[in-house]
């Protein structure tokens, strides 16, 4: 019997290897070619292995755990078994009663079903019609699409104890341990050092709440705080090239252009999508970007080209409840903004106590690269670019 192998795609230039974290079918399952078939988990991405071909999965060589290489082997297809499963299918639809079914009603699809079968990739012979004589409808084969991607989505550590003092033991996932390897990685070769100032945000959530309907309203996206930190750490980065350079070896590397990582916590791991020239980005596009990016990371659809790179990166545990915390470098990167929680606290204006709404901040740095001087000067120009959104209009 003429079989086919499937193979480890050709891994990214930085990956040297990958687990593979789940396969979805079990041999003697009929797979449709380009269906998802396994996942591979990296250090930094997962990615999927597609069907070559139409077939049955005669044998799986690598199970779930294993580490694989490039190009490696890890199962088997039978693409001549694919006419032993229509055999069966049409067996069965003759068992059955009339055109209702829904091996008949693939004829008799609506054209923009048909269209919508086609775009997913959907096997007919999977669906159970719910319109009128069995037909298929549009919602069918969207609840069909969400269920299959449910099932593929991989499932969460079960941390149910019992017994008296239980203990677990789960392997970390790779992007995890390489977390760990590389926050390890900066605390051993930096110089860490964090500077901490504060904020009155109540200009910029004036600005926010007087505008937020009206920026929805034109470009379909909420406006949020993000966009604002992006803009005045983008402006502080360039009053400080050193703060967006790097050490490499013996030499300082200069950026001309602004990548900011935005760190996004997923059930996963941390990981840092970056916003490519956020300089020329309006806030429009840097909030419509985030919003993109937080659903990549949750749905763990983020490519190895989007988490690349980065000269500064920004991290947000305000959105936890944070108040306060020294972030850990993103190496090679010499520098990341810590926001916090936003909280009122009473404060002195004009010799007089007022409530604001504050919002502590850290500059974690690499001190072999920037002096305290320059540290403290680029956290207070955010500060008073926040504290005064009219600067980022005039650039002052």
């Amino acid at each position: 019997i003429m079989t086919i192998e499937i193979k480890v795609p050709v891994l990214p230039e930085s990956v040297a290897d990958a687990t593979i974290s789940a396969w979805h079918k079990k041999p003697g399952d009929f797979i449709k070619r380009d269906e998802n078939l396994v996942d591979l988990e990296t250090d930094k991405v997962v990615l999927e292995v597609p069907a070559p071909s139409d077939g049955i999965l005669q044998e799986i060589l690598k199970p779930v755990g294993a580490t694989v290489l490039a190009q490696e082997i890890i199962g088997m297809l039978n693409p001549e078994g694919q006419a032993l499963v229509i055999e069966k299918k049409a067996a069965s639809s003759d068992d059955k009663a009339g055109p209702t079914q829904t091996t008949a009603a693939g004829d008799a699809l609506s054209p923009s079903v048909r269209r919508m079968v086609a775009e997913q990739n959907v096997d007919v012979a999977n669906l159970q019609g719910s319109g009128k004589g069995g037909r298929i409808t549009k919602s069918d084969v969207v609840g069909f699409v969400n269920q299959t991607q449910t099932k593929a989505q991989p499932s969460a550590v079960d941390l149910s104890f019992s017994g008296e003092r239980p203990e677990k033991r789960v392997p970390m996932t790779r992007l995890r341990a390489r977390v760990a390897e590389r926050l390890l990685s900066a605390q051993h070769n930096s110089a860490i050092l964090t500077t901490f100032n504060e904020v009155n945000l109540k200009a910029v959530m004036d600005l926010r709440n007087q505008y937020k309907d009206s920026f929805e309203k034109a470009h379909g996206v909420r406006l949020g705080f993000m966009s604002f930190f992006t803009k005045a750490a983008v402006e502080a980065l360039k009053r400080f090239p050193a703060v967006n350079a790097s050490i490499d070896g013996g030499d300082i590397v200069y950026h001309g252009y602004f990548d900011i990582g935005m760190a996004v916590s997923t059930e996963r791991g941390l990981v840092v999508p970056v916003l490519r020239d956020a300089d020329k980005l309006s806030f429009a596009a840097i909030e419509a970007k985030i919003v993109e990016y937080g659903k990549k990371a949750r749905d763990g659809q983020l490519t190895i080209e989007e988490m690349t790179g980065g000269t500064f990166t920004i991290t947000n545990g305000g959105v936890f409840g944070s108040l306060l915390s020294t972030p850990i470098l993103n190496p090679p990167q010499s520098a990341i903004l810590g926001m916090h929680k936003i909280e009122e606290r009473p404060i002195v204006e004009n010799g007089e106590v007022v409530i604001r709404p504050m919002m502590y901040l850290a500059l974690s740095y690499d001190h072999r690269m920037i002096d305290g001087k320059e540290s403290v000067q680029f956290l207070v120009t955010i500060k008073q670019i926040l504290e005064d959104p009219a600067r980022l209009l005039l650039e002052v």
